[in-house]
């Protein structure tokens, strides 16, 4: 089973900020993949389905983003995952707007809510897909900056970062993560969806 977990703030208030391109790239791939969003176990959406032949999972926690890790550890504790089986989907200040990155694991990167993921499954070998948001340094303090929403000369590149999110999922889901890392690893300009 592959399990994508879009990191976000619930609520109103956050929907359209920086800080929540997990929860639209797993929003975007139901509506692709024509998974209802549903309340699930553990404070968490849930949509869950067939994509080719894979079963999938998209979960959206509903804690706030720095308590991310409860809901996760519990669908994965419920589910029986292996921290191989996830994909956590989350916004980074330090690529580009329009640019995303896989990795196989490593550190939080400054990011809250996939440091409290990898505390509380005990493990820095979590599969992330980062979305390149900008950057906050001319932006000035960084929790404005990821709590702002894009502005109207983003949205363009915005979309790009979200297409290729999408795509890379689909890939990750389909082919797994090194075949989705050599296809979406690379400058934006060389990238291909």
């Amino acid at each position: 089973m592959k399990v994508i977990v879009g990191l976000g703030n619930p609520g109103p208030r956050y929907s359209r900020s920086r800080h929540n391109v997990g929860f639209e790239v797993a929003q975007r791939l139901a509506r692709r993949w024509s998974l209802k969003l549903a309340p699930g176990p553990s404070r968490c959406q849930l949509g869950q389905g067939l994509v080719g032949s894979n079963p999938v999972r998209l979960v959206l926690p509903l804690t706030m983003m720095n308590r991310s890790g409860q809901a996760v550890a519990a669908v994965g504790k419920r589910w029986k995952l292996a921290p191989a089986e996830l994909l956590v989907v989350c916004d980074d200040v330090s690529l580009p707007l329009g640019m995303i990155r896989l990795r196989p694991g490593g550190s939080d990167g400054g990011h809250k809510g996939l440091a409290s993921i990898l505390e509380e499954l005990d493990t820095q070998e979590v599969p992330r897909l980062r979305v390149g948001i900008g950057s906050a340094k001319a932006a000035g303090d960084l929790t404005d900056f990821v709590l702002a929403p894009f502005t109207a000369a983003e949205k363009k590149k915005l979309d790009e970062s979200l297409d290729l999110a999408e795509a890379a999922c689909e890939v990750w889901v389909s082919r797994g993560l090194p075949a989705a890392m050599n296809r979406f690893n690379v400058r934006r300009a060389e990238a291909h969806v």
